[in-house]
């Protein structure tokens, strides 16, 4: 099984109000806000863009692109690909795996939770 394509970008910021008003008034629409000063946008059926505030001591991390498996169980990727993290559960519903490409880049590999024993919440 293979990743399906780019399901989103996930930026930091040093102001998130700043930031959400940027993509909006590039036609990007709100779909959710934390209280905690981040939230998604998205534009049309594309992939959403998610931001997030830092302190200001901390530098913003590049843009970190995140790609879509269907089936974390169903993945296992080629030796040419560099595991960083296995797949693991986040807080916010899905389980994620990074991986590192030939050019010392993180890529974000997101699926669903699945039904698998490992998977399955208590």
């Amino acid at each position: 099984m293979t990743a399906e394509g780019i399901e989103a970008i996930f930026l930091e910021t040093h102001n998130w109000g700043k930031a959400a008003r940027f993509f909006q008034a590039l036609g990007f629409r709100l779909e959710f806000e934390t209280d905690h000063n981040s939230g998604q946008l998205r534009n049309g059926q594309g992939p959403y863009v998610f931001i997030a505030e830092v302190p200001e001591t901390r530098e913003p991390q590049a843009p970190r692109i995140v790609l879509k498996v269907p089936d974390a169980e169903a993945f296992h990727p080629d030796p040419a690909v560099e595991v960083v993290t296995p797949f693991e559960d986040t807080h916010y519903g899905t389980r994620e795996m990074t991986v590192r490409d030939p050019d010392g880049r993180l890529w974000s590999l997101r699926a669903p939770l699945g039904t698998s024993p490992e998977s399955v919440r208590t």
